[in-house]
């Protein structure tokens, strides 16, 4: 049975994703591919664990590797010699080749807040968003832990993603159900005007990727589905997805076909555990499309 939305019975339905793996999680989140080690890494957040697995053919991940970070793991991003950053509650954990841990500079205050999603942009500087208890903040983190504040006034940053081309840039504010749209310059650092793109009228928009024909695919928080999302805002396809707390989706594999999807246990109770067992696990899904190479962090 699936938890997805009412609401969204009316778009076409793709399939129903196949569970990958056997361990659930707290807060599974922020998948990404690693295109030059060919793995697939996630994140636990309130664990602040990041998880590698290998993908196999049948859409089975292989778990490889559990790496415990100093506190909170709001995402994972790699650079191309393999070397790890992790937004932590307040500041970057960098881990290097021979896995030592390091921390840099507190980027952010307050006890009940931490990051939150996080990617690097076309550029590889990491752009990187907060929870917390209001008016959080959207940043780019770039040489030396210089920062350039890209928004200032979210409830929670969530989801981010750059069309192919890499000159448009999404980004999601969870609990206003909206996704943004900016022009985005890698090359200038210039970011323009941002617009709403869509706001959903049901379940929350979280993670989000998106693919080669530069349609978005958007993890729906509380509605068991990912949906795609055409360039001119029409929600076209969804995939169904055993677990309501569906948080992020990822393109994988050496030809990006396949569709990673993170959920959590967070926020349910016992009758609703009971009731979506799957809850926690990770995902997959070949949609028939590719996505976009991911972008790798620039390192320190």
């Amino acid at each position: 049975m699936s938890p997805t939305e009412p609401a969204y019975d009316a778009v076409p339905l793709l399939g129903t994703a196949g569970v990958a793996t056997d361990e659930p999680h707290h807060l599974g989140e922020g998948p990404m591919w690693d295109p030059s080690r060919e793995r697939l890494l996630w994140v636990d957040i309130e664990a602040g664990t990041v998880h590698t697995g290998r993908l196999a053919g049948d859409g089975r991940i292989e778990p490889v590797e559990r790496i415990d970070f100093p506190d909170t793991a709001g995402a994972v991003a790699v650079a191309e010699d393999g070397a790890m950053v992790v937004a932590g509650k307040h500041r970057l954990h960098y881990r290097d080749l021979d896995g030592n841990i390091s921390s840099g500079r507190a980027l952010l205050t307050g006890d009940d807040r931490r990051f939150n999603d996080a990617k690097p942009d076309p550029a590889g500087m990491l752009v990187a968003g907060s929870k917390g208890p209001g008016g959080e903040v959207l940043l780019r983190i770039e040489a030396r832990e210089n920062i350039t504040m890209l928004d200032g006034d979210l409830e929670l940053s969530n989801g981010l993603a750059w069309t192919a081309d890499g000159r448009r840039f999404f980004s999601i504010d969870t609990p206003t159900r909206r996704i943004f749209v900016r022009d985005y310059s890698a090359v200038t650092g210039e970011v323009g005007d941002r617009e709403v793109f869509l706001e959903l009228e049901h379940g929350y928009p979280d993670g989000m990727t998106i693919d080669a024909e530069n349609h978005l695919w958007v993890a729906v928080f509380g509605g068991g589905c990912v949906l795609r999302i055409a360039p001119d805002g029409r929600i076209v396809a969804r995939i169904d997805v055993p677990a309501p707390h569906t948080t992020c989706p990822a393109f994988a594999g050496p030809d990006l076909d396949t569709l990673v999807i993170t959920t959590a246990t967070e926020g349910l109770d016992e009758q609703r555990l009971a009731r979506y067992p799957l809850s926690g696990r990770l995902f997959t899904f070949r949609p028939g499309v590719r996505g976009v190479r991911p972008h790798l962090w620039a390192g320190r």
